[in-house]
């Protein structure tokens, strides 16, 4: 089986509270807020624990809010590695109006980075990293990183048998899908693959042909492309799968495709092939949305959904 370490250089607190309506020029009375450490890798890393799985969660966090985001997580079990930051870690908001049931999302830019921070990260990581790791780099990018830093440190970490797995966005995914020098998985949602091809993708079937490009391009062996409430669409050098999910009823979005990676991770971990994960990944987006606030996925009714979970080839 093979150690899933995650890597989070822009975490953040995020709190969550409601209201009973939002509207502009006026104190809006909130209920007490609920907070968690959040940011890609590091919601990744407690949705894998949450589905009995185990991972090695590196943080770059800083000042009172790096502070209390990491006892966070010591205290749900995990024992996360202070990467170190620049600045004070982010914090983010999401608000539910009550009224209407709609949910409005707040995120900070986070800390700015400079070049030795980047080298400093980047060197950590490679310590911290075995050979046959899967890595998995989640989230936005911290300010001032560069565009390529997640395709560089690929580059040093592959001739150590590690293998990434990343799910990022705006520029450096971009240079993601341009690379040939291949990620193990490369994902994305629906919105982002629209924005890299250029053009609208209708239906599973463009999808598919979307992403199988992007694997004979040389991007990743593996890509994913969320499609919403469709599921989620896989392609390899073997095959393309849609992953379709069963309705249930959306709570909250938030960490649903953290909560994919989680389970997709896991399956990959565990030897599974890719059709097998996507479902894994599937059942778990799905169960994170039936969920309030940023609870992600559970394993019970992520279990029970992976039952009613339809793959199928393309």
């Amino acid at each position: 089986m093979a150690r899933i370490v995650t890597l989070t250089l822009n975490p953040a607190l995020d709190i969550s509270t409601e209201t009973d309506a939002v509207a502009p020029d006026r104190k809006l009375r909130c209920a007490a807020p609920r907070i968690d450490p959040g940011g890609g890798g590091v919601n990744v890393s407690r949705a894998i624990a949450n589905l009995g799985g185990d991972s090695v969660a590196l943080v770059a966090a800083g000042g009172p809010a790096g502070a209390h985001l990491l006892a966070l997580l010591r205290a749900a079990g995990l024992s996360p590695v202070d990467l170190g930051a620049p600045g004070e870690t982010r914090r983010s908001m999401a608000v539910r109006a009550l009224e209407s049931g709609a949910q409005y999302r707040f995120l900070m830019p986070g800390p700015v980075w400079r070049d030795a921070d980047a080298e400093r990260a980047a060197a950590a990581v490679a310590a911290a990293t075995r050979p046959g790791d899967l890595l998995v780099v989640s989230g936005s990018p911290p300010p001032g990183l560069a565009d390529d830093f997640f395709l560089t440190l690929n580059a040093r970490l592959a001739p150590l048998g590690a293998r990434m797995i990343l799910d990022t966005s705006g520029a450096a995914l971009e240079a993601a899908a341009r690379c040939a020098r291949p990620l193990h998985v490369l994902r994305m949602d629906h919105e982002e693959a629209q924005a890299l091809a250029g053009a609208p993708l209708q239906g599973v079937a463009a999808v598919a042909d979307f992403a199988a490009a992007l694997v004979a391009r040389g991007a990743a062996r593996i890509v994913a492309v969320a499609h919403g409430a469709e599921g989620t669409v896989v392609a390899t050098p073997e095959g393309r799968w849609h992953a379709r999910p069963p309705k249930v009823a959306v709570i909250s979005k938030v960490g649903a495709g953290d909560s994919f990676v989680a389970a997709f991770t896991l399956a990959l971990s565990r030897g599974q092939g890719a059709p097998e994960a996507c479902a894994a990944g599937v059942a778990a987006a799905a169960a994170a949305v039936t969920k309030p606030d940023t609870q992600l996925c559970d394993g019970e009714t992520t279990a029970r959904l992976l039952a009613q979970v339809v793959t199928a080839p393309i």
